[in-house]
């Protein structure tokens, strides 16, 4: 059985002051790294921001900022104008198989983007089963469902 990226693989955008914020939120099922690339398309021309392969874009070097956990990658692009707007992509890939990989696409325009508050549970180091269960289990003990 050959090793694949897991389950799901989930982009969200959205605005941090005046940056733009993607969570590349992923599973892996195997034990095997992950390389990425975060990536805008705009009038059809691929832009690389970030990544473990290719090589980014020296006008976009000073304006990135990348953090990763064991299941999210996430991106700032500072100082986000209207200029910034397009198709972004989150890419994966194990590492040694360039072949396999998975992408997600999201379109981002800053007049629609939405402003990151809150805790985002997207960057919690949790898995969404593990998240899911311990909310029905809650659930049960309150009486609110029964299972």
């Amino acid at each position: 059985m050959n090793p694949a990226i897991g389950i799901a693989l989930l982009l969200t955008a959205c605005l941090v002051d005046q940056s733009l914020r993607l969570d590349c939120r992923h599973e892996n099922s195997t034990q095997v790294p992950i390389q990425h690339e975060f990536s805008l398309t705009r009038e059809k021309k691929k832009h690389v921001l970030h990544g473990t392969w290719g090589v980014p874009e020296y006008s976009y070097r000073s304006r990135t900022n990348f953090t990763s956990r064991y299941n999210i990658k996430v991106l700032y692009l500072a100082n986000f104008t209207s200029k910034d707007e397009g198709t972004y992509t989150c890419e994966l890939r194990l590492s040694g198989q360039p072949t396999q990989s998975s992408h997600q696409n999201v379109s981002v325009f800053r007049d629609k983007l939405v402003k990151c508050e809150g805790i985002n549970l997207l960057a919690q180091n949790t898995s969404w089963l593990l998240l899911l269960l311990l909310s029905l289990s809650l659930l049960q003990a309150t009486d609110f469902i029964s299972l």
